[in-house]
């Protein structure tokens, strides 16, 4: 299954337990077991490339894994060495996994902080440590998957209604649509800067101006394609930032988007010198009792797409967040 982007705003044989980090073997009714016998035209070919005749449909490195994770038997044994060669009459059986990708896009009931929800749309209070979207690493357990338990009507939808994203250890609200018409409401409107989205952050440094305009293009950094950067082939970001307090060497900050490009906050506070407190990604250290990024979607507010009507939340930030917060605030600047 397959959804369209969206603009701004990844059973064991009895005898052979895998490893506890091997594949997850999945739900039993989803694995198909396979079995042929080496032919003379298969006489002496790897094992790996054996598993590729039978189950052409799954990738060879795919294979490779499930051989690693014991789920491929030669003649009744576990065999692990996807390089070992086969002789002619020999068995070879397989129980075929699916893909961590092709398991991604399920129903998983999950705890959903819900701060509001009608027919049309819903908000949710993220925490910080959630994954929104099913990616590499993280193919089960997202907001997605919760998403898809919640309503049935989620499976039909792009990334189940998702409209905007929030990174994995940044935490607070975000707004997903339930109906097509929603979520094309939500995302023409997010492009179109009609939904106010401000932040709460923990900085390193006392930011001198208190008040910033940070307009500088983001795009993938060209040293690492793990990072974001400024560069002046990205695309055009706005963030404003206003200093509520400091102290500690820090500030409490108060961040307004008026784009919402990947990591926007983070790399332009890091691009004026104030990393975040906790984001070792753009030059922040653990402080304050904080070792994740020091960033929360504090306040949210757009139309509702069908009524017209104004709404808008918000949410208090977790407690680790909120004691650091505390720190800065009570002490004199």
């Amino acid at each position: 299954m397959s959804f369209p982007l969206l603009p701004d705003s990844v059973p064991v044989a009895d005898d052979a337990e895998p490893d506890a980090d091997a594949l997850d073997a999945g739900a039993a009714d989803d694995v198909e077991r396979r079995s042929a016998t080496v032919s003379a035209a298969w006489h002496g070919l790897r094992l790996d490339k054996v598993l590729v005749e039978m189950a052409g449909e799954f990738s060879r490195s795919h294979l490779q894994g499930l051989i690693e994770a014991g789920h491929v038997r030669v003649d009744g044994v576990v065999a692990r060495v996807a390089a070992r060669k086969l002789r002619a009459g020999q068995r070879v059986q397989a129980d075929l996994v699916p893909t961590a990708e092709s398991r991604a896009f399920r129903a998983e009931p999950l705890a959903l902080a819900i701060v509001y929800e009608d027919d049309d749309l819903l908000v949710v209070d993220k925490p910080a440590g959630l994954v929104v979207h099913p990616a590499a690493g993280h193919w089960s357990g997202t907001l997605l998957n919760g998403l898809l338990a919640h309503h049935a009507g989620a499976s039909a939808l792009p990334r189940a209604g998702i409209v905007h994203r929030l990174d994995k250890d940044t935490s607070g609200l975000m707004v997903v649509g339930k109906t097509l018409t929603a979520v094309t409401a939500l995302v023409r409107a997010i492009a179109a800067r009609e939904v106010d989205r401000r932040y709460r952050a923990i900085a390193h440094g006392a930011l001198n101006p208190p008040e910033r305009q940070v307009e500088a293009p983001i795009g993938r950094d060209p040293r690492s394609r793990t990072r974001m950067a400024v560069v002046a082939s990205g695309r055009p970001a706005r963030t404003d930032i206003r200093r509520v307090a400091a102290a500690f060497d820090c500030s409490s900050l108060e961040c307004r988007l008026h784009t919402g490009r990947t990591h926007q906050i983070r790399v332009h506070a890091a691009s004026i010198g104030h990393p975040l407190v906790g984001d070792a990604l753009y030059g922040g250290r653990p402080l304050l009792g904080l070792t994740r990024q020091a960033l929360h979607a504090h306040e949210l507010a757009f139309e509702h797409p069908r009524s017209g009507a104004p709404l808008a939340f918000a949410a208090p930030p977790p407690p680790d967040f909120a004691a650091a917060w505390a720190q800065i605030s009570a002490s004199p600047t």
